[in-house]
C-alpha cells in the first residue's frame, strides 16, 4: 500500500507520472469522469482549511467517487477523546482512500503506520504539505515548461511554511534549481532544511528584502505570516506585513516571472498585481483538482 506523507516519498519519475496524468485530466476530463466510481474518500480535517479540501472533494467528485468526512476535530470523536489511530481504523473501515490535515507534525505518518487504506497528508503542523507542491510543481511545470535550470524565491514566513518545506525539498532534486530565500531573521527557514541545502550543494542565499533580487527571480512564491503557528501574537503583528507585494517592487522583475502563492492570501500580494499577466496564484487553485485528481487514481490504482 503507498502513503502520501512527504513529498520525498515519490520519486522523481512518480511525480513526473503523476503531472502527466493530471495533464491529460485538463486535457479531456470527460474520459476520467466515471475512473474511480463507486470508491470513497475520506477528508479527515483536523484543523481549518478551504481550498485543500474542497479540492481534494471536487477531484474525488470528479472522477465518479464519493466523499465523506469532517471539516473539523470538533465534529469528530477525537473530540470525546478517541485515539487518532482509531479514528483513521475506524474510518478506512468506511472508505477507500484518506486525506487528512492535522495542526500536529507528524500526525498524518502516525496514523498510515496503523491504516488499512491508503492516507494523503494534507498538511501536518508547520512540516509539510505534499499535495500543495504537486500542485505547486504542475504549475511551475505548465508556465515554464520546465523544473530544472531556474532561481527559485520563496518569500515570508519560511519557518512555519509548509508548502515552503515541501517545495524546496521537491525542487532540489531538478538540476540547475538554486534558491533565494527571503524573509526577516525570526522566520527563516528552519536549520535542518539549510543544512541539507548545504550537503546537497545546492545553491542557496538568505536575504531580508525582495527588491535586492528580484531581477534573479524566475519564480517568486509569496506566503502568507501564519497567525495560528505563533505563540505570541505580538510577534505575529509584527511581523505581519513585513512583505507586500505591489506593481512597484515587480518593476525590476523578468517579463515571464512566474508569482505564486498557495493561498490564502492576506496582506502579502496587493489586489493591484491580480490582473498582472505572470500571477498564476488562482491558476495554481485550478490545477490543484487535476492534480488531486491525478493523485488519488495513482494511489488507488497501486492497491489494484
Amino acid at each position: 500500500m503507498r502513503h502520501l506523507i512527504d513529498i520525498t516519498d515519490f520519486t522523481v519519475d512518480e511525480i513526473t507520472a503523476v503531472l502527466d496524468l493530471a495533464d491529460k485530466m485538463i486535457a479531456n476530463p470527460a474520459d476520467y469522469r466515471d475512473a474511480l466510481k463507486g470508491r470513497i474518500l475520506a477528508t479527515l480535517f483536523f484543523e481549518p482549511s478551504t481550498r485543500t479540501r474542497l479540492s481534494f472533494e471536487s477531484a474525488m467528485l470528479s472522477l465518479g467517487g464519493s466523499v465523506l468526512g469532517f471539516s473539523s476535530a470538533d465534529s469528530s470523536s477525537t473530540a470525546k477523546g478517541e485515539s487518532l489511530t482509531d479514528t483513521i481504523r475506524t474510518v478506512g473501515c468506511y472508505s477507500d482512500i484518506i486525506a487528512m490535515r492535522h495542526p500536529k507534525e507528524g500526525a498524518p505518518m502516525a496514523g498510515s503506520f496503523k491504516s488499512t487504506v491508503p492516507i494523503i497528508n494534507a498538511g501536518d503542523g508547520g512540516h509539510n504539505h505534499p499535495t500543495q507542491t504537486l500542485t505547486d510543481l504542475m504549475t511551475i511545470r505548465r508556465e515554464k515548461g520546465r523544473l530544472d535550470k531556474m532561481v527559485v524565491g520563496l518569500c515570508g514566513d519560511l519557518k512555519f511554511g509548509r508548502t515552503v518545506h515541501s517545495l524546496i525539498g521537491a525542487m532540489s532534486r531538478y538540476e540547475g534549481v538554486s534558491f533565494v530565500l527571503i524573509s526577516p531573521p525570526e522566520l527563516k527557514v528552519p536549520a535542518y532544511i539549510t543544512r541539507e541545502l548545504n550537503d546537497k550543494g545546492i545553491p542557496f542565499t538568505e536575504v531580508e528584502t525582495m527588491e535586492e533580487v528580484m531581477p534573479q527571480l524566475d519564480v517568486l512564491y509569496m506566503t502568507r505570516v501564519q497567525k495560528e503557528r505563533f505563540f505570541n501574537e505580538a510577534d505575529y503583528i509584527r511581523l505581519k506585513d513585513t512583505y507586500i507585494l505591489d506593481p512597484e517592487k515587480l518593476r525590476t522583475a523578468k517579463a515571464d516571472l512566474s508569482i505564486m502563492h498557495p493561498l490564502p492570501r492576506v496582506n502579502e500580494i496587493s489586489v493591484k498585481v491580480d490582473d498582472d499577466p505572470r500571477a498564476v496564484y488562482f491558476t495554481q487553485v485550478r490545477n490543484g483538482r487535476f492534480v488531486r485528481m491525478a493523485l488519488i487514481k495513482t494511489l488507488l490504482e497501486d492497491m489494484a
